[in-house]
């Protein structure tokens, strides 16, 4: 085949609660990202399910007085309501509550438990005695041990990003009743991770896989020392996947949440007549994880020791975004700056949020902000008045006149179109960079021609002079430019511009400028 066999990934997102604008960040920068290298000529597929193991999820059916599966289900419809409204579109979207991720999670613990990583101890654990129930990480909030910033989770901090156990947590409390938890002793099961210390330590320090930032992260927390024996398991009463050759204890929900990549896979590859092998062990195949730096530890050194040991490829490229503030600060629902994507999509364009979102993301860890003035600014600088206006201004101008049969030289306008599409740094690293404020992309040059386009205002009458038809039949055409590049970031424009131009504009539509057969005034100007 042509062209790179890419797999990708986005986090799988939690079934206890609704997709809000900061999980957008991550899944529209994927998307964007596998738009692109599918329009580039690979054969790249996005896969994606959701998170339904865990205490949580028990706790809340108990709560509503229905079965677990009733609640996942309902969640995982809304899930993909709200990223079919944004138009990230999956290749398939699963559930780590399969019998797929049963399967492929028995096989890889088979894996682990060859290799001598398993071993079985007696931990001291949380529980709380009002609910009954031991309690998972997320469950317990205190202070954090390392660098004492309250209200942290169990099991990290999002300040200094340290990696703990619940226990560890500086006066702990229950998030289910807000009790104060008891210390109860209870066996669990262990993966020996120290066991693949090398390991580990070259493939996130070759600087291939990981952000620089992230690689020194890891190297200065935790490579440094012995690593940590992994906590795999959870006693019994727990909604998950229980332990075949350990009866009463169930895999813990950070144990098969990223073996639901693969278990989407599977799904995927039934369906479309694919090899599975092909996917997961062939060596050509590129893997792309996208996730957000709260869960690096998981993705940069559980995971690949898992995959490592299965036998599996590891990862290419572990993609590692930061948090979405609003305003600078902390999404707030007191301050109603917590906004639920369907909230949002019942009241404003998803194009408008795409779009900036692809204008501020970068390959760094810093955080987004997503600042309310200058989104507006952008929408309207940008969407309206660099694209939107472009064409209906032009169009106006040029109403019921005739251009000229071929179309003109444009001084080399349109054919860097051409070359930026091949090279398009700005997607590869990323980062949309649409509004070229200081470069000489299509939004720059589009202000150029609109200069041009006023300075003919005195030319009037029913038969413009050929100057005029020129430039307006440049300015069309830079508008269709801006449009073959749309589809990564706001797909929906594909279906705007053939009212204007007369033809629809697909995704295999050039980028440069139309060829002498071609009249400046139909579909390719």
């Amino acid at each position: 085949m042509s062209g790179r066999r890419i797999l990708v990934t986005a986090a799988l997102p939690y079934a206890n609660g609704h997709i809000h604008i900061g999980h957008l960040v991550e899944y529209i920068q994927t998307d964007i990202w596998v738009r692109f290298q599918n329009l580039r000529g690979h054969r790249c597929i996005y896969l994606c399910a959701d998170d339904t193991h865990g205490t949580a999820i028990m706790i809340r059916a108990r709560q509503e007085g229905r079965s677990e599966e009733e609640l996942i289900g309902e969640m995982q419809q809304a899930h993909v309501q709200d990223f079919s409204g944004f138009d990230i579109v999956f290749d398939n979207y699963g559930s780590t509550n399969s019998d797929e991720n049963r399967t492929q999670c028995a096989e890889i613990w088979q894996s682990l438990r060859d290799a001598g990583l398993v071993h079985q101890k007696q931990v001291t654990q949380l529980f709380d005695p009002v609910e009954g129930t031991f309690l998972a990480d997320r469950f317990v909030r205190g202070t954090c041990p390392k660098c004492d910033a309250p209200d942290q989770y169990g099991d990290s901090c999002d300040q200094c990003l340290a990696n703990f156990s619940p226990t560890d947590l500086v006066d702990p409390r229950s998030t289910l009743s807000g009790a104060t938890p008891e210390t109860r002793t209870a066996d669990h099961l262990f993966v020996q991770i120290e066991q693949l210390h090398e390991f580990l330590e070259e493939w996130t320090q070759d600087g291939k896989h990981l952000q620089s930032e992230v690689a020194n992260y890891l190297k200065g927390h935790f490579l440094g020392e012995p690593l940590r024996d992994w906590d795999v398991s959870r006693p019994e009463p727990y909604f998950g996947f229980e332990i075949p050759d350990a009866p009463g204890h169930f895999w813990y929900v950070w144990f098969d949440a990223p073996i639901g990549y693969m278990a989407s896979t599977h799904q995927w590859c039934a369906a479309n007549d694919e090899d599975f092998d092909t996917w997961w062990r062939n060596p050509e195949t590129e893997v792309h994880h996208f996730i957000g730096k709260d869960i690096t530890y998981f993705h940069t050194l559980f995971w690949p020791a898992m995959l490592k040991t299965a036998g599996f490829n590891l990862p290419t490229k572990v993609h590692i975004q930061g948090f979405l503030t609003v305003d600078g600060r902390k999404m707030s629902k007191s301050e109603g700056t917590f906004i639920q994507a369907s909230t949002y999509l019942q009241h404003l364009d998803p194009a408008w949020l795409r779009y900036y979102y692809a204008t501020k993301l970068g390959s760094r860890l810093d955080d987004l902000d997503l600042n309310l003035d200058e989104f507006v600014t952008k929408v309207n600088t940008d969407l309206v008045g660099k694209l939107v206006n472009l064409a209906s201004r032009t169009a106006k101008f040029v109403s019921g006149r005739d251009l000229a049969d071929v179309y003109p030289d444009d001084g080399g306008c349109c054919r860097r179109g051409r070359g930026g599409w091949t090279d398009c740094r700005g997607l590869r690293g990323l980062r949309l960079q649409l509004g070229d404020a200081g470069g000489d992309g299509p939004g720059r040059r589009s202000q150029q021609v609109r200069r041009r386009r006023r300075s003919l205002g005195a030319e009037k009458g029913p038969r413009p002079g050929r100057r005029t038809g020129h430039v307006c039949s440049i300015a069309l055409n830079l508008f269709r430019q801006l449009v073959v590049f749309s589809p990564p970031f706001c797909p929906g424009w594909l279906n705007k511009p053939p009212k204007l131009l007369g033809d629809p504009i697909t995704t295999g539509t050039s980028p440069g400028p139309p060829g002498p057969e071609h009249r400046s005034g139909n579909s390719s100007t």
